[in-house]
């Protein structure tokens, strides 16, 4: 009942979300916006919406302006290149490749057929979820006072940025014989920002009197109430244990995100072990 009652809670909501993006096709909406529509944090509303509609919410308004596209090929009379302008094409032949993928043929063939236009449907999402073998931990964690060293860009290049944190660490001798706890601390969508404005942060967690390098600052990684998820293997494959906790186990949960940013701890040392023994900590802020 509390699954039910849960995903039926957080379906309405999102479904609030595209009814407001649907009647605001052609303005510049930010995914602020978009949160504050269905009372999400906007530091996780990305995730629950990929989660639950198995797909972006660039894809969801390009399916929605190809939508409206159809309809104005049947029943207005304005020019091809107008429609393509209004779907957010730069040119006729890219909203042609776009509609064709879309429905099997070009708009001008569409609008001789006069037939009604068929509703385009979100991609099936990953039907494996619910039997990949993930389990949320509530836990209350203590809060972490952590030396940052920023990342701007694609999440998938800042293991540059680790090796330069563990360089300084090191010549500064905090490398000692307990291991320093490490995370990651990632601020934007990956799937509705453009990787080069990607914000996301390497730290180390090292004693209050050390003097931050160069291009590093101390941040404070807030603790109460998480999910915590332990990943294990590759940190390529992390993003399903991310679509299991958004897509199955918060929707179900009873449990509401926290407006705060999802991060990550690494739990061994990714230098001296094999890949498939990596163990990474997905931790998400709860109210």
């Amino acid at each position: 009942m509390v699954r039910s009652t849960t995903f039926e809670q957080y379906s309405a909501r999102i479904e609030k979300v595209v009814a407001f993006l649907a009647q605001r096709l052609d303005q510049p909406l930010t995914l602020a916006q978009l949160a504050e529509a269905g009372h999400f944090s906007p530091y996780h509303f990305h995730r629950v919406y990929r989660g639950l509609m198995g797909e972006t919410i660039a894809s969801t308004q390009r399916r929605l302006r190809l939508h409206r596209a159809a309809h104005e090929l049947l029943h207005s009379p304005h020019s091809i290149a107008r429609i393509a302008q209004r779907a957010g094409y730069a040119s006729v032949a890219a909203f042609t490749r776009a509609f064709g993928a879309a429905y099997e043929q070009t708009p001008a063939a569409f609008r001789k057929r006069r037939a009604a236009p068929p509703t385009l449907t979100r991609a099936d999402f990953d039907p494996t979820l619910e039997s990949l073998m993930y389990t949320a931990q509530i836990s209350t964690l203590a809060p972490v006072r952590a030396v940052a060293a920023p990342h701007r860009g694609d999440y998938n290049g800042i293991g540059a940025v680790f090796e330069r944190l563990y360089a300084w660490a090191g010549a500064a001798g905090l490398l000692g014989a307990q291991p320093v706890r490490a995370f990651g601390i990632y601020y934007d969508s990956p799937n509705d920002t453009p990787a080069e404005q990607l914000r996301s942060d390497a730290c180390l967690a090292v004693p209050a009197n050390t003097a931050p390098g160069a291009d590093m600052r101390w941040v404070e990684i807030a603790g109460g109430r998480h999910a915590v998820v332990v990943h294990t293997g590759p940190y390529s494959e992390l993003q399903r244990a991310y679509d299991w906790l958004f897509c199955q186990w918060l929707p179900a949960s009873g449990e509401e995100a926290g407006d705060a940013p999802v991060y990550e701890e690494y739990l061994n040392d990714s230098h001296s072990l094999p890949p498939e023994q990596w163990h990474t900590a997905i931790c998400l802020p709860l109210k």
